[in-house]
Formats: C-alpha cells, sequence, structure tokens
C-alpha cells in the first residue's frame, strides 16, 4: 500500500530523493525544472506566487505521491489541464527513470504554458527516455479526443469540480482506465453531486502533503442509464 504519512517543510531536493527513492538524474531533472520555473514565472503566473519557497512539497512531492498508483501495466497517462506540469510533467520526469509508462500526454490549452512545458522537456533531456506529447487544445475539444485516445492513467489536479472535470475526461476512460485526481477538502461534496448523473467507483486516499487534501482514486467511470 502507498505511503500515507504527511510530509513536513523543510523540504528540499535531498528530502525528496529519500522520500520518493528516485535516482540522482531524476533529483537533478527536478532541480532543472525548478529553475525554469522561476525563470518563466517572471514573465507568466505558472504557481502562486506564495507557493515557490515550497516549491519541492507544494507541487513537485503533492504531483509525484501519484506515482505509487500507477499500475504496472499502464502504458500511456494523459495529464488534462497541465499548466506547469503538476502532476503529469512531474510524473513523467519520475516515470522516465523506469517506471510502467512508455507515453505521457499533457493536454495545456494555454499556448504560453504549454511552451514551458516544452522548454522543460528539452532541457532535462525526457524524451531520451520517455515519449512525452504536449496537446495545446482544450480537453473537452473534439480533437483533443481523436489526438489522445483512450488512456491507461488520467491525472488532474486543482483544475475543476469532479463532475465538469469527469465530464471531460470520460471520453479517455476506458474499461481498465484509472484516474488519479489531487483534490482538496471539499472532495466529497463534490464526488456526491457527480454520482447524480455518473456511476463512479473510487477510493479516497490522504494527501501527503495537505493533511486535508486527497487522492481521488476512480476505477470506474460510466454515465448512469437515463430512466
Amino acid at each position: 500500500m502507498p505511503p500515507t504519512d504527511v510530509l513536513r517543510e523543510p523540504f528540499g531536493p535531498r528530502e525528496f530523493s529519500r522520500v520518493f527513492a528516485v535516482s540522482r538524474e531524476t533529483t537533478e531533472r527536478l532541480e532543472i525544472y525548478a529553475d525554469r520555473l522561476r525563470f518563466w514565472q517572471k514573465t507568466i503566473n505558472l504557481v502562486a506566487p506564495a507557493t515557490l519557497p515550497a516549491l519541492w512539497m507544494r507541487h513537485f512531492a503533492d504531483s509525484a505521491q501519484l506515482a505509487a498508483h500507477i499500475p504496472e501495466t499502464a502504458r500511456t497517462l494523459v495529464d488534462v489541464g497541465s499548466g506547469a506540469g503538476f502532476p503529469g510533467l512531474v510524473l513523467a520526469v519520475l516515470l522516465a527513470d523506469g517506471g510502467p509508462c512508455q507515453r505521457v500526454v499533457l493536454i495545456e490549452s494555454d499556448t504560453r504554458k504549454a511552451a514551458f512545458l516544452a522548454d522543460v522537456v528539452r532541457r532535462t533531456g525526457l524524451a531520451a527516455a520517455i515519449a512525452v506529447d504536449i496537446v495545446t487544445e482544450r480537453v473537452e475539444a473534439a480533437a483533443t479526443r481523436d489526438k489522445v485516445g483512450l488512456a491507461d492513467v488520467v491525472t488532474a489536479r486543482a483544475l475543476a469540480p469532479m463532475g465538469r472535470l469527469l465530464d471531460w475526461v470520460a471520453p479517455l476512460f476506458g474499461p481498465q482506465t484509472l484516474g488519479l485526481f489531487l483534490k482538496g477538502r471539499d472532495v466529497t461534496a463534490e464526488l456526491a453531486s457527480a454520482e447524480q448523473s455518473m456511476e463512479l467507483a473510487y477510493d479516497l486516499v490522504p494527501s501527503r502533503t495537505d493533511s486535508r487534501g486527497r487522492i481521488v482514486v476512480l476505477r470506474r467511470l460510466a454515465a448512469k442509464p437515463e430512466g
């Protein structure tokens, strides 16, 4: 079972490497990622400025905790509303170190943020270890669905309330697709609302970076029959 202890500050590259048992190369890639984020943040609002001092906890560790839930059989991970790459690009960095997935798709409609993602992929050399595709379309667009196809794993963080989010990602779900969604303290109410029109099977796992946060591990997503 994935660990559920809540991590504490101070938390930097050394703590990240120890907690998530990653290689030196992975830590170095994340350090490059952090440097590029700080550089781009000067002109693009990628993250809330107040969270920059706690980048390794608030963004990197928050994203990385999902890796423990990815099935060994997964081949394609699709991250929707990637923004600054959380959680999808962080997971790509971790998976490049020998994880199960061979392809990570980052869906981000903002062309400036997509350019940032491409910059990080290029400077970290990720493409030599794992396929990373950046799709600059809205997730709900038919063109996006046609381009991406079905996913083995779908991830998202702070994108939309669960009902709306699940409407968007439903076309990416097949019978074996697993959803991993980082949510806040209102997740129970959001799921109850979504269940009025959808059949869901899920677990709620405590976040390791926020005592009020939860990971929705979604194992089934289907529309309820009418009537």
